[in-house]
């Protein structure tokens, strides 16, 4: 008899040991297909009243819907418009500026004149009654220094847009990316759990058949049904957790909460995109946060410069033409004008302006020493930040590799176990033990390897390589 039962294990082992691997590999894809073909939950929004339509997006699909129609990101395109407008409406001030103006006057009495006619003063009333002069002026900025700050600021206040923009980018690539592999872990877990509770069902019907033989009493029946309400529970658990995370991964992406879609993926891209260089040196200047930051630099010593240059003149040119209708009458006011015109230079010298320049001059210094200090500020959380992320990087890989061997030998254990306790050599409560453990391993193993995805995200987003261009 002990012969047969170490025939029969060792016939179990080559059966289960081989494909173990094999199975790893498919399992993440099988776990989500069986959810969305067997689990309606996954793929039933429209009994919340949504658009019974459905569309199946990957990874990438997301990513390019989110780029397109995240309010956040939308938002941020337009500010970037608004500082090219406003650079427009700052830099007009080297156009000539032409405004057109009209009076009309009606004196009551006329002003008095004084004049010195044949060696004495004598006052005479001059002028005439009406008086209507429209007219038209152009002038010319030449120099001033708020104009000459407009223009060496217009390309600095449009980079800084941009660089907003691409800032917001990165975080909607990476909220969406980490939302995807959130819904997709429970996907998988649901997944875990259907087989679990396969096994389960199994292991009920024939602790049931044991217990009407007479071969054991109730005692593993019981067992069997409560570990097969527990995994239902946390089928039932996970199930209803995917519609909350769906709502999150729509929020992310700005889709239409009344519309609904379903997550697909290469399960093979998915396993090769686990690794990355972690032998890549950290380069500051690759970090968004970094490039504002340097930008905003960049504008603070033209404000400073700005400051520096207060004392010069700023000259600007004017011309002045008027059409002058003059009548005691006003039925004839308008039927002779009397024009003319003048042309002439405008220049303002700042002489004393109360030590201001001064003051500001000191005021965008400090400023200037206020972001020398923040650039090291910044260094430090950047340098903190890629510490943090290969640290969990290194840690959930080295996780996923040590679960993914707790798997198989999970797998093989529970086998193993479960046909000791048909020949009569084990208790139910070592196959209750063993089915707990392996459920526990693939949930681990699927928790290691949706950890370390994320981790890379974060990896890559503390090291400046996110990608955006999708």
């Amino acid at each position: 008899m002990y012969c047969i039962k170490s025939i029969a294990v060792s016939h179990m082992l080559n059966r289960t040991v081989l494909p173990v691997i094999f199975f790893l590999i498919l399992s993440l894809n099988t776990y989500s297909q069986q959810s969305v073909q067997n689990n309606p939950r996954l793929t039933t929004e429209g009994e919340m009243g949504m658009d019974t339509s459905s569309t199946v997006l990957s990874l990438t699909e997301c990513l390019k819907y989110a780029l397109k129609n995240q309010p956040a990101l939308n938002q941020s395109m337009i500010d970037e418009a608004i500082a090219h407008a406003n650079n427009a409406i700052a830099l007009s001030g080297w156009l000539p500026q032409v405004t057109g103006a009209a009076s009309y006057d009606h004196y009551f009495q006329l002003p008095t004149t004084f004049a010195n006619l044949n060696g004495s003063l004598s006052g005479f009333q001059s002028g005439v009654t009406n008086v209507a002069i429209p007219s038209v002026t152009a002038s010319q900025a030449l120099f001033t220094t708020d104009l000459l700050l407009a223009v060496k600021a217009s390309k600095l206040n449009i980079l800084e847009s941009k660089q907003i923009t691409a800032s917001v980018k990165i975080d909607v690539v990476s909220g969406v990316t980490k939302a995807f592999y959130d819904l997709l872990l429970s996907v998988q877990q649901i997944g875990v759990y259907k087989e679990d509770t396969a096994r389960l069902k199994k292991n009920q019907s024939d602790a049931y058949s044991r217990y009407k033989s007479g071969i054991v009493d109730k005692v593993d029946y019981k067992q069997a049904t409560i570990s097969l309400n527990n995994s239902l529970s946390q089928l039932k658990t996970a199930t209803e957790a995917i519609q909350a995370k769906y709502a999150s991964l729509k929020q992310l992406m700005g889709y239409p909460a009344e519309k609904r879609f379903t997550v697909k993926f290469d399960t093979v891209q998915m396993m090769q995109e686990i690794y990355i260089d972690t032998n890549a040196r950290l380069q500051f200047e690759k970090r968004i946060e970094y490039q504002e930051l340097e930008t905003a630099k960049r504008i603070q010593r033209e404000t400073t410069l700005y400051y520096q240059l207060g004392f010069l003149p700023s000259l600007s040119a004017f011309y002045n033409y008027n059409y002058e209708f003059e009548s005691n009458s006003y039925s004839d006011l308008y039927a002779k004008a009397y024009p003319y015109s003048l042309f002439g230079l405008q220049l303002n010298i700042p002489i004393f302006t109360g030590f201001r320049r001064n003051e500001n001059v000191h005021k965008a210094k400090l400023q200037e020493r206020r972001t020398d200090w923040d650039e090291i500020n910044l260094k430090l959380e950047i340098y903190t930040q890629y510490k943090q992320a290969i640290a969990s990087y290194k840690s959930n890989l080295y996780y996923l590799e040590t679960q993914r061997e707790n798997v198989a030998m999970a797998r093989e254990v529970y086998d193993i176990v479960k046909l000791q306790y048909r020949e009569g050599v084990k208790a139910y409560l070592d196959v209750i033990v063993a089915e707990s453990d392996l459920r526990t391993s693939e949930i681990n193993y699927l928790n290691a390897l949706f950890s370390l995805l994320e981790s890379k995200i974060d990896l890559e987003q503390a090291m400046g390589d996110i990608p955006t261009d999708i």
